[in-house]
This record gives structure tokens, sequence and C-alpha cells, in this order.
């Protein structure tokens, strides 16, 4: 009863016609950031992050939600039409869908789709309002020691998805927590890794490091993957009554599997369109079909990944865990706004956690209102050469990180990150375990510090609390299964050769 109170809180505030127009605005955007691959939510979220320094929490977050499940529905169009992902949570969706538009079908591939994504969404927001609330209520039990183990968790978890290696998923996030001691040491006051340079005094800032490696590092790295293919015609969107007899299981599995899958830290939209596209292949009475053009094989995944966007908020608000790599920005963005991100959310910022969660009922409807009609025009997009792009998102990123701090300096950090951007994206390092570790490294050093304080230095500690050590042990699983399953598979693979 109180989260429905608190719902209709929420929507009172997400309502009034400043945060309608963010909300349109961020679902806007995410469909174009869905269309256009290459740029992805994370990196257009980076983009945005120093035009709204000092503007509205609340507004901000609405737009960056927005962006987040709206980048799934756009998406959806480039793996139907050119069967090129936009995102890599559609990727299960190219499979059949572009097979249904080899067939003169784009059209009911992409209405499906919009109403699949609309009802996932929205049975995965109301997951969301009933889940987080009990959730953050449980976790403000935690001490120190608990909230250093859910740092090492979310990092852990962050790191075991982000990339093809474990290891360098870790590396990545230590890389975040080293930058993040960079400046005036919070307990003693002493300035550290500084090298004598007045202005990294207060460190390295979380906007500059997210607009290099997402803005900067992906147009370089994306400059030498575009290539042009042909459109497919969209043409009536609207399913037919067998396409909608067919894609109504595949739909609810699909949003169950979805939300579950993205309620778990470090999992996301991904392995949730994966896990639902086998479901959908195991139950289906002609299993032969998928791959050949099934509409099953378009609902699932769909249904699947727009529940899963709305299933990651859940850690995020309720534990400040990110569920993505997306979410793992916009948490670094409510530290930007001054709020602590996790379960205090709940007691002292109210107001903003619910308006959010009620703006995401509001997107979900006005996503479906403009992906029906207006597929076609969203996809003329796809013929926009990316050379034109390119230059504007350059001039974006410096414009930015130059009037958030007028600093020269940052400029140049800018160029220097972005370099190491593309490096990390060529050699298929992992970016965002880097930025949590440095949105997060501030919490994991003042935990560590007060649980040792407590303790008296006795490490024992995180071992010897019961959620503390519950924690640890998720880490230690994310880590060790990969590992385990990468040792069976290279000794099972020479028996299977003998």
């Amino acid at each position: 009863m109180d989260s429905l109170i608190n719902l209709m809180g929420g929507f009172a505030t997400a309502l009034t016609p400043t945060n309608v127009l963010m909300c349109f605005l961020g679902v806007f955007l995410g469909q174009l950031v869905g269309v256009l691959p290459g740029i992805g939510p994370a990196a257009a979220i980076a983009l945005l992050l120093p035009l709204t320094f000092g503007a509205d929490p609340t507004a901000s977050l609405i737009m960056f939600a927005g962006i987040y499940y709206g980048a799934q529905y756009g998406g959806t169009i480039t793996s139907v039409l050119i069967s090129v992902p936009g995102e890599s949570s559609t990727v299960m969706t190219s499979i059949d869908g572009y097979q249904m538009a080899i067939k003169g079908r784009a059209g009911a591939a992409l209405g499906i789709a919009a109403i699949g994504s609309f009802i996932a969404g929205t049975i995965s927001t109301l997951g969301l309002t009933f889940l987080a609330p009990p959730l953050a209520k449980a976790a403000l039990s935690f001490g120190p020691p608990e909230y250093f183990s859910l740092v090492v968790l979310g990092l852990v978890a962050l790191a075991a998805v982000s990339g093809g290696s474990v290891v360098k998923g870790l590396a990545s996030g230590v890389a975040g927590l080293v930058l993040a001691t960079i400046g005036i040491d919070p307990q003693s006051g002493v300035a550290r890794f500084d090298f004598g340079a007045v202005w990294l005094l207060d460190g390295i800032e979380f906007i500059v490091l997210t607009v290099a490696l997402f803005g900067i590092g992906e147009v370089l790295a994306s400059c030498t993957t575009a290539t042009a293919r042909p459109v497919a015609d969209v043409k009536n969107v609207i399913p037919t009554r067998d396409d909608w007899r067919r894609s109504r299981m595949p739909i609810l599995r699909g949003s169950l599997i979805g939300f579950v899958v993205g309620v778990l830290p470090g999992t996301g939209a991904t392995i949730a369109s994966f896990v639902s596209y086998i479901t959908e292949k195991k139950v289906s009475k002609h299993p032969e079909q998928f791959g050949t053009g099934a509409i099953e094989g378009v609902a699932g995944p769909e249904a699947s990944n727009n529940a899963a966007a709305a299933g990651a908020m859940v850690p995020m608000l309720a534990l400040g865990v990110p569920g993505s790599g997306t979410t793992a920005i916009i948490l670094g963005a409510l530290v930007m706004f001054g709020l602590r991100p996790g379960p205090e959310l709940f007691t002292q910022n109210s107001t903003l956690v619910w308006g959010v969660i009620a703006s995401m009922y509001i997107g979900n409807l006005l996503l479906l209102i403009m992906n029906l009609p207006l597929a076609g025009l969203f996809a003329q997009l796809l013929k926009v050469p990316y050379k034109w792009l390119y230059p504007p998102i350059l001039a974006v990123c410096l414009v930015g990180v130059f009037s958030q701090s007028n600093s020269l300096e940052d400029c140049w950090l800018l160029v220097g990150f972005g370099a190491l951007g593309w490096a990390m994206k060529r050699y298929d390092w992992p970016a965002p375990p880097m930025i949590l570790g440095l949105v997060l490294g501030p919490m994991f050093e003042s935990a560590l510090r007060q649980s040792l304080t407590i303790s008296h230095g006795a490490m024992d500690i995180f071992i010897t609390r019961p959620i503390s050590a519950a924690l640890i042990l998720c880490a230690v699983l994310f880590v060790a299964i990969p590992a385990i399953a990468a040792l069976y598979g290279r000794h099972s693979t020479p028996a299977a050769a003998e």
C-alpha cells in the first residue's frame, strides 16, 4: 500500500510539464541512439552529463532513464532492417527479425517488437515499484563492512560480464579505484598523486572520464567499423491476429525472464535476451522455424531486453549496485548531483526516486505511440552517412567538458582518456568497470577505513558479519564460475577430440 501511495506522489512529480518534456526528450533521444549503431545509451548519457550539470536532478535522471530504456526500442529497428544490432541486447532479435524483413514482413516484426516492449516495460516497472522499496528498507541496516562488500560485489559483477575476460574487467575496475585516489585524502587532508599539479587536487572528474571513454573513444573506434547496408522497406506495422496469437506467451515469458535477469547485479539486457530466445526455442512446437523468420524469436527477446532495462534499475536504486554498464553511468550521475546512491535515496530523496519510477510508465506509453506510426521515419535515419555524425559528437564532448569546469587541463585529460578509450575498445578492455571504480572509489575507501577502525585492524570483520560474508561469497562466485567453466571446457575439448 505504501508503494502505491508513493507511486501516486511520483506521478504528481513526473506529470509536471518540465518532467513530461524531459521524459519525451529522453525516450526520443534513446530511440535515435538505438537506431544509430555504435553510439549506445551509455555514450549518449555521458555526452549529456556536462549539459545537465547544475540542472534539476529529478528532470535530468528522468531523461537519462528514458534514454536507457528507449534505446532498447531503437536498437530493434537496425536489427530487423539491416541485421546490424543497434544494441548488444538486440543481437537475438536480428536473427529472426531480419529474416522476416527479407520476406517483406519488416513492419510486422517492428510492430510486435514495439507492442511486446511496451507490455514488458510496464510489467517490469510494476516489479520495480513493489520490489525496490522493501529491498532498500532491508539495506538500511547495512554498516561499513556491508557497504565495502557491496562495492566489491558491484565491481566484480560488472567486470565479470562487461567483456570477454574477467581479468580484464577486474583490472579495469581496479584502475578506476586507483584514479579515485588522486586528489586530497578525505581523512588526512594530504594531497595524493597530484604530481605537483594544482588542478589535480580536486581529483579526476567523473564527467571527464565518462565522456572520454564513451564519447571520444566510441567515435574513434566506430570510424573504422561503420559500413553502409541496404535498408528494408517498412509497410504495415500492425501485427495480424495470428502474429498476436503466436506472440502472447513469448512476450509474457520474456517479461518475467528479463526482469529477473535484470535484477541480478552485473547481468543486464543482453543476457536476458539470450535466455529468452533459447527458452522460446525450447518450448516451441516448431523449433526448426527459428532462424528462418519466426515471430516468437522477435517477441520473446524484445520483451526480455526491455524488461531487463527496468529490472537493472532495482539494484541501482535500492542498493547502489549497477545492473549494467549504462546504469553505472546513471549511478555516477547521482553522485554528480550530490546524491548518495543506495537505500538512503528512498528515505532522503523519495520524491526523486518515485518521480523517476513513475516517469517510466509514461515513457513506455510514449515509446509505443512513437514506434507504431513512426517506425518508417526512424528507419530513414539509417541512411545518414556516419561521417556527418562524428564531428558534432566530438564538438559536444569538448564544449561540454570545458563548460562544466572552465578548465583547459580537463580538455587535455579528455583527449588523453579518449585515446585510452579507443585502445580499450580496440583490444576489448571494458570501460564500465573503470567508470564504476572512479564513482565508487570514495565509498570503497571510506567503508574500508571505517570497518578496519571498528575491528581494530582485523580483516575478518568482512566474513564474520553474515550479510557482508554473503556479498563477498557472491563476488567470489562471479569470478570463480567463469574460470571453472573455462577450465572444464579446456579439459573436455581434448577428450572430445579423442
